[in-house]
């Protein structure tokens, strides 16, 4: 059969008959050769259907559905795809001398770490969006950024399209200094931390970070300058031997030098200077003040070390690499000019061992459990709760006693580990070395750690939540150091505490001095005249515990395995 749907047909469909169109409509239609007409009505059709796909495709592309895909988010918030590259700024830098820094992965930089520069893409919208659809999908993205990427505070307030590091950055130009020292009721007065953000050039062999800040603002001196040494203990014994960092305000990016590195991540200059190789101070002065100034930033922050030490850099290599994906700037002898668009000088700081809420200094919230959860990551250590006691038939609990080598031993520590052992522990003797790891990970097994008040004892931090310190506390009122230091600390990281005072007959320093020298007369007295008259006396004896006043103790740490 022959299709008829193009011809047309010599009579029209319907009656009998011969009836005959109006004239009007004949003699119209006489006009129109059949050929014609039949290509008109091809045409015709075409068109319907090729408008029927073109408006199927726009609603499909435009479909909220489909908008929330990867491939079609890019066309309604109209922003450049992730791989794009970034237009750089480098004022006054010669293109041939700048080397950029990004994620150690080769030549590559990560795109994120730099703030992007361009037009910006808020209020642009793609032709025949309705805008309330493309302000929805616009909100929800910049809310999944913000809940999924933290950025650091000088950041977050810079525009896409401004304040690249060593660019024009200059009208964002920002200092802010935490200068308040004061704590109630603490002898140690917290260091000062200035905040930093703009065009932030950094000449280490000048020891000084170049500020591009046309306006002056910020607290800076009749000189434009502001210097500081950044070291996290604001000790007046110390200081003077500590790194001193000038951070300087000039008017312009060409009076500042030409960088020769380009950084896409923040910055924080600090030193590792004054007691730093005791493990406590290690972690008061450094360590924990870092995880408080750096840790949200998640790697993408570069570290400026000053009174830098080879070997204490590669003693902490783990920690300093959970803070920060790139290796550490000898800032005492590299002779480049680093630039960023945002950075920290100096550290924040709390108590020894203390992480408490702080509006400036600690706005995150962070306590010690999130440090020990954070160095516990940091050496791997998969242990995160001590043994239950009961759960396994005949498991005894394990007990860490941790020995030392120069002053306040633990004179019958083989008496004391051999009661442990009659109660039921597992004892392990151990004394901390310079291998932090190896010790981290034993550490990490015990369920009780025991030690005399010392450094040791800050190895708690490496402690499962919720085990048991047991503190034994040297002769002469060490009763406020001994709770500040580790009493109140191992609380405060969710740990059980139990501490021990030695007596008199207990302490090697009745061999030494007559009951009536200020050692037992009057030890606060001791105390008054400061830390070198205890490091000469109290600090230096040694302890014989009583096993009959110490078995009770150890009988406390059982029980509180069992709380």
């Amino acid at each position: 059969m022959n299709s008829t749907a193009y011809s047309r047909p010599s009579k029209l469909p319907g009656g009998a008959g011969d009836r005959r169109p109006p004239t009007r409509l004949r003699g119209f239609a006489s006009k129109i050769e059949p050929k014609k007409l039949g290509a008109g009505l091809l045409a015709g059709c075409c068109l319907a259907l090729l408008t029927y796909v073109s408006l199927a495709k726009l609603f499909a592309i435009y479909s909220p559905v489909f908008a929330s895909t990867a491939n079609t988010s890019g066309l309604l918030q109209n922003t450049p795809p992730a791989s794009s590259s970034v237009p750089e700024t480098t004022d006054a830098i010669p293109a041939e001398d700048t080397t950029f820094i990004g994620r150690e992965n080769g030549n590559a930089v990560d795109p994120v770490d730099f703030p992007e520069e361009g037009p910006a893409a808020a209020g642009s919208q793609e032709p025949g969006v309705p805008e309330v659809l493309s302000r929805k999908e616009d909100e929800a993205e910049k809310a999944a950024e913000a809940a999924t990427t933290s950025v650091p505070k000088p950041l977050a307030s810079l525009p896409a399209a401004e304040g690249g590091a060593g660019g024009d950055g200059a009208a964002l130009a920002k200092m802010s200094c935490d200068e308040n020292g004061v704590d109630e009721g603490f002898p140690y007065a917290r260091p000062s931390v200035c905040e930093l953000s703009g065009d932030i050039r950094i000449s280490p062999k000048q020891k000084t970070m170049y500020l591009v800040n046309p306006s002056g603002a910020g607290g800076f001196d009749e000189n434009g300058e502001k210097r500081l040494r950044p070291y996290a203990r604001k000790d007046d014994f110390l200081l003077p031997a500590v790194v001193e960092v000038t951070v300087k305000s000039v008017p312009s990016a060409a009076a500042a030098p030409q960088c020769t590195k380009k950084h896409r991540v923040p910055a924080v200059v600090f030193s590792v200077a004054g007691y730093t190789d005791n493990f406590f101070h290690d972690n008061t002065d450094a360590l924990i003040p870092l995880f408080l100034t750096a840790s949200h930033l998640k790697g993408e922050v570069q570290l400026l070390i000053t009174n830098y030490k080879p070997w204490w850099v590669q003693k902490y290599t783990p920690v300093l690499r959970k803070l920060s994906n790139y290796d550490p700037i000898n800032f005492d002898a590299d002779a480049g000019v680093h630039c960023f668009a945002a950075g920290f000088l100096g550290l924040y700081r709390d108590r020894d061992l203390i992480i408490s809420p702080h509006p400036t200094r600690n706005p995150r919230n962070y306590t010690m459990v999130d440090y020990n959860r954070f160095i516990r990551s940091a050496y791997a250590l998969r242990r995160d709760r001590p043994s239950a006691l009961g759960e396994v038939p005949g498991m005894r609990p394990q007990m860490l006693i941790i020995s030392r080598g120069g002053t306040r031993k633990l004179l019958n520590l083989e008496e004391v580990a051999a009661a442990a052992t009659e109660l039921g522990f597992n004892v392990t003797v151990a004394e901390a070395g310079a291998d932090v790891p190896a010790f981290a990970a034993l550490v990490n097994a015990a369920d009780v750690l025991l030690a005399v008040h010392g450094a040791g004892l800050t190895n708690q931090i490496f402690l499962p939540t919720q085990a048991v310190v047991v503190q034994i506390v040297p002769w002469g009122n060490m009763d406020w150091m001994a709770t500040n230091f580790y009493g109140q600390p191992a609380r405060e990281m969710q740990l059980r505490y139990v501490e021990y005072y030695v007596d008199e007959e207990e302490t090697s320093l009745k061999d030494k001095y007559p009951r009536e020298h200020l050692v037992f007369s009057d030890p606060k007295a001791l105390h008054k005249q400061g830390w070198q008259a205890l490091a000469e006396t109290i600090m230096k004896q040694d302890v014989k515990v009583n096993l009959t006043r110490f078995r009770p103790f150890l009988l406390q740490a059982i029980d509180k395995l069992q709380e």
